[in-house]
């Protein structure tokens, strides 16, 4: 008996040792990451100077052409990340100010992410190697149910989310692969595309009174004297429940709804998310509303 104790302590220690090893080696990969994605591109990132930044879902990454603000004479770039919720945003323009960022305008797409708070699994690992290098991050995640296994057990976040930081996206930092989340200013450009779902029920979706990300991002821009600019992005034609932007802007006054900026369907890829000519289309309406001295 003694034996099998001294045996398993021996490999619980191995085990502990091994997990402090790889969490210091992943760490230290993706603490030189800067081409891969947004995320490690802003945290290893030194001071940079935007007219116009831009954050939001999807509906941002996909809607918001940055070369025709550039073409404007307005450096600029989107931060909209696919699949991120307003937890991830509000992070993103935290650390861009941790960063030292000076920023002119941030245009913030808030709509269907008004209805909660949750973060986006996928997208807030992306953020997890840096959480014992940033006070920023660290605090971000705090109330977060799984605060305490992702910032003191060693290696556990990098299993918990190998398919977004585990050893795959480790080995690519390390050759230096590049991806396409930094190509064209940041904004994905989406095509038309057959067979699409051009269809959406928003029904039941109902937009929180007091989103506590929506409220830190709009805080955050006041106290760094960022001109705030909050909208609400287009929809296919055929959505049931889309008095549900009626909603946001009782709740919200200050978020414009350019819902109806782009209607047929011909601009559209999916239901939800404008084609390359419907961004261009609507980017323009922004650009002209905002940015065009009258």
């Amino acid at each position: 008996m003694k034996k099998f104790l001294i045996y398993t302590v021996k490999i619980i220690v191995i085990t502990a040792l091994v997990a402090v090893v790889l969490d210091g080696l992943y760490t230290a990969v993706f603490m030189q990451s800067r081409n891969r994605g947004k995320v490690e591109t802003v945290f290893n990132s030194e001071a940079k100077k935007y007219d116009v930044v831009i954050l939001g879902s999807s509906r941002a990454n996909n809607h918001f052409v940055a070369q025709m603000f550039e073409d404007k004479g307005l450096k600029a770039f989107n931060y909209g990340m696919s699949g991120g919720h307003l937890f991830e945003a509000s992070l993103m323009l935290k650390l861009m100010i941790e960063r030292k960022y000076v920023i002119k305008n941030v245009i913030l797409e808030a709509d269907l992410n008004l209805s909660g708070e949750k973060k986006a699994e996928g997208i807030a690992a992306l953020f997890l190697p840096y959480i014992h290098n940033s006070e920023t991050i660290k605090k971000h995640f705090e109330n977060e149910k799984d605060f305490y296994e992702l910032y003191y057990i060693p290696f556990y976040r990098y299993i918990k989310y190998d398919g977004k930081i585990g050893f795959r996206e480790a080995f690519f930092t390390v050759i230096h692969k590049k991806t396409s989340m930094l190509d064209n200013l940041g904004y994905y450009p989406l095509f038309k595309t057959k067979g699409a779902n051009m269809k959406n029920d928003i029904v039941n979706l109902n937009p929180l009174p007091h989103n506590k990300y929506y409220e830190e991002i709009k805080g955050l821009c006041k106290a760094n004297n960022i001109n705030f600019i909050a909208v609400m992005t287009p929809m296919c034609e055929n959505v049931k429940g889309m008095n549900y932007f009626d909603k946001v802007k009782k709740a919200y006054p200050e978020i414009l709804n350019y819902e109806n900026a782009v209607v047929e369907d011909k601009y559209f890829s999916s239901c939800g998310h404008m084609n390359d000519t419907g961004a261009k289309l609507f980017t323009a309406r922004i650009i002209n509303d905002f940015f065009v001295k009258k």
